[in-house]
């Protein structure tokens, strides 16, 4: 599959992911729904992985690196960004999620001295103020009260999944190809949840809803298995700091279903920041003159 086919798949997933999430959110504890998500999952992917041959034992010097990666990508990010939704409208969520493009090219910086490129900045700057522009009507359902804490876990959120990216960078050094990565650190993520729920005095019984069961079922199969193995192949192919920008288009999808399902009216300030959105895409994307660099070895 090819770069760009890679890229609208990732948006077009995770776009849908929002709206799934939302029909979870009151009919249980979050931690029940996440739980279930990511056990169905490991089910998923690990059943594929042992029929195709595939499931490898991690090397003992990857595992902190996969407990890790469960951390980041597979539990604590899910468990403050359900939380924020709880105290912001989800479209808002999606917007501050969107600055992990940012994040992640500030983040390169930080962790492996890679240098961000203007553009990619730039761009992500324009994408965040286009989303930001689609979310400024009505539809968006103005902050409720305790506003700032769910600003606050969604930021949390937000850099918890930018330093999961980072993290699957180190993975790559290691003889473990991605989806036994993304197994082994679900695979975490998983008990970290179920042991959070636990200590709560969390039931974990699944509530027999057809929107909450619509949501499990989406979520398991695209939004996570086909999701993340998507993405962080993309991240290996493009880097981080590009596949991030999934993030800042997805949440355009995301409007688009809010219409569809929630008569969301578009008005001539959405335009404007889908048009501002595409000029950071752009922006972002649009090749450069190649400049020689030194090629850093990622793969064991």
């Amino acid at each position: 599959m090819t770069n760009v086919l890679l890229f609208i798949a990732v948006v077009v997933v995770w776009g849908l992911t929002w709206f799934a999430m939302h029909l979870q959110l009151g009919a249980g504890p979050v931690e029940i729904a996440i739980f279930w998500r990511f056990a169905l999952s490991l089910v998923l992917l690990g059943g594929w992985l042992c029929l195709a041959g595939r499931l490898r034992r991690p090397a003992a010097a990857s595992i902190p690196w996969l407990i890790a990666m469960g951390i980041c990508l597979f539990s604590g990010n899910y468990l403050v960004l359900y939380r924020a939704a709880a105290y912001l409208p989800s479209g808002m969520v999606s917007v501050i999620f969107s600055l992990v493009s940012v994040l992640n090219a500030l983040n390169l910086w930080l962790f492996f001295r890679q240098r961000p490129d203007a553009r990619i900045i730039g761009g992500g700057f324009l994408g965040v103020m286009g989303v930001a522009l689609l979310l400024g009507g009505d539809h968006g359902g103005g902050a409720r009260d305790g506003s700032l804490t769910g600003v606050g876990l969604a930021l949390a959120g937000t850099l918890f999944f930018s330093l999961g990216n980072m993290v699957t960078r180190r993975i790559g050094r290691f003889d473990l190809d991605l989806p036994n990565a993304v197994f082994y650190a679900m695979a975490m993520g998983t008990l970290i949840v179920g042991t959070v729920a636990l200590t709560q005095g969390y039931s974990f019984t699944i509530p027999l809803t057809a929107a909450w069961l619509g949501g499990l079922a989406y979520l398991s199969v695209f939004g996570s298995v086909i999701g993340f193995l998507t993405y962080l192949s993309l991240v290996h192919r493009i880097g981080a700091d590009r596949a991030g920008y999934t993030t800042i288009l997805s949440p355009v999808l995301a409007l688009a279903v809010s219409g569809i399902f929630e008569g969301t009216q578009w008005t001539l300030v959405m335009l404007i920041g889908l048009v501002v959105v595409l000029a950071g895409n752009v922006l972002a994307f649009v090749r450069q003159r190649p400049v020689p660099v030194p090629v850093e070895v990622e793969q064991a």
